[in-house]
């Protein structure tokens, strides 16, 4: 029965990596591609991971998979959200057909802090 769900996992994993690598071709400006790649990236990861301590049936593997998978959900969304932010200050352009830019005319471009 934990073969199955190690497969199930892992191909799961592999099939969440594999939306974000299509995601990356697919999505039609940087934000949504560092939006698809964070969120579907971070889940087959973490997938993959829950895989092995099925695997691996130790709690030396369990204890390290578990703080890696509270490193990657705390640093994955900060570390998308930092890139985000750095690529809108730089100027880099939004999708032409993106209707609401909520940063516009909110922040002070010299010092980047918000009004």
């Amino acid at each position: 029965m934990t073969d199955i769900w190690i497969v199930v996992l892992s191909t799961a994993g592999a099939l969440f990596i594999l939306l974000a690598a299509v995601g990356i071709l697919r999505m039609p400006d940087f934000y949504m591609r560092v939006s698809v790649t964070t969120k579907a990236a971070t889940l087959g990861v973490g997938l993959i991971l829950v895989a092995s301590t099925f695997a691996f049936k130790d709690f030396s593997v369990t204890s390290r998979v578990l703080a890696i998978l509270v490193f990657i959900l705390l640093t994955a969304p900060v570390g998308a959200h930092m890139i985000g932010r750095a690529a809108y200050f730089i100027g880099v352009s939004m999708w032409n057909k993106s209707k609401l830019d909520d940063l516009e005319d909110k922040y002070d471009k010299k010092s980047h802090k918000l009004k």
